[in-house]
């Protein structure tokens, strides 16, 4: 949260942690182009906190990021480090940003980056700020993280795809989607494609429910139907839920799990901007002297939350929504 004003903000750092999602590189430029303007130098971390760890580090100008913001991935590169889970791995970061006389971490990831960041600041009070990049949208104290909406584009392609297959064969199509702890990515892609039903981490599946709603739909004359699955849905993932309708009902099922494609791909529109306005928003922080916290957006307005928010606070799934699944497969 807001704190003393930094007076000399010479320089920050930019890394990248966790898994990778579209808009993260559109964040970075955002980020590296906020600094410039304000006559702050900036360096990027390459491979998140194992990077930091091993002072993996390059300078970062204005052309450095250009013409990344339609790129997907990281131009930093990503991943996961056992090491930083250490007072000793944290210690040997915090070393790395000394040596570089950083004065302020930008973190782009999830809320296990976020655990990251703050042990870091609770051990060396140096100042951190999270930006929510992961497409699973399950960060609370944001409304949308980046890389949810491409996520949801790269779904409902695939989607519209297999319902032209659906129809044309008069099939049950189970879509698997990501999504081991968290139905965002399934229930919007649900609402977007015309899905019957939405089966998500967060809610009870009822399989015999599921199979009297279907023999309702054939008895009205829906020749397909299309059930989107969250990969960490309770009753299994589409496979499984596929072979317990089969064997209860003896539905011909077909499934199709879209899988890391939904990762991958050019971000859209709506993720590059919310990626400027949120990168751009962690500078402005750190020149402000915020010194542990995250940047979100909510009503449309970029906010500031705790970093612990992200994992103390579980992010609720929106229920009125899944009535509206319900409501449009009549």
């Amino acid at each position: 949260m807001p704190g003393k004003k930094i007076k000399k903000l010479k320089k920050i750092a930019v890394l990248t942690s966790g898994g990778d999602s579209p808009g993260m590189n559109p964040a970075i430029r955002a980020v590296v182009r906020t600094a410039i303007y304000h006559k702050i130098e900036v360096i990027g971390v390459k491979w998140g906190y194992d990077g930091l760890i091993k002072n993996i580090t390059t300078p970062l100008i204005s052309r450095s990021v250009g013409g990344i913001i339609n790129r997907g991935g990281t131009i930093l590169y990503s991943a996961r480090s056992k090491g930083f889970k250490t007072k000793a791995g944290r210690k040997k970061a915090f070393n790395t940003l000394k040596k570089h006389r950083v004065n302020g971490l930008i973190v782009i990831g999830g809320d296990g980056s976020y655990r990251g960041a703050h042990e870091l600041h609770q051990e060396t009070d140096f100042p951190v700020i999270g930006v929510p990049g992961t497409i699973d949208n399950d960060i609370a104290g944001t409304d949308y993280t980046i890389g949810f909406y491409t996520a949801i584009d790269t779904a409902i392609e695939a989607i519209d795809k297999i319902r032209d297959t659906a129809v044309s064969h008069n099939r049950l199509f189970l879509i698997e989607v990501m999504g081991r702890h968290a139905g965002f990515i399934a229930l919007a892609s649900a609402i977007a494609g015309g899905a019957e039903d939405a089966l998500l981490p967060e809610t009870p599946t009822n399989i015999t429910k599921i199979i009297k709603q279907l023999q309702n739909y054939k008895k009205r004359g829906k020749v397909s139907s299309i059930i989107i699955v969250a990969e960490g849905d309770d009753a299994g993932n589409a496979l499984e839920v596929a072979e317990k309708i089969r064997k209860k009902a003896g539905y011909e099922t077909r499934v199709s799990v879209i899988g890391y494609q939904q990762r991958g791909g050019i971000p859209s529109a709506l993720d590059r901007i919310l990626a400027t306005r949120l990168g751009s928003a962690a500078v402005e922080e750190l020149i402000n002297g915020t010194k542990c916290a995250m940047v979100g957006i909510q009503t449309n307005e970029v906010i500031t939350n705790p970093l612990e928010i992200a994992w103390e606070k579980k992010k609720p799934i929106d229920k009125s929504l899944l009535k509206l699944v319900e409501v449009m497969s009549c």
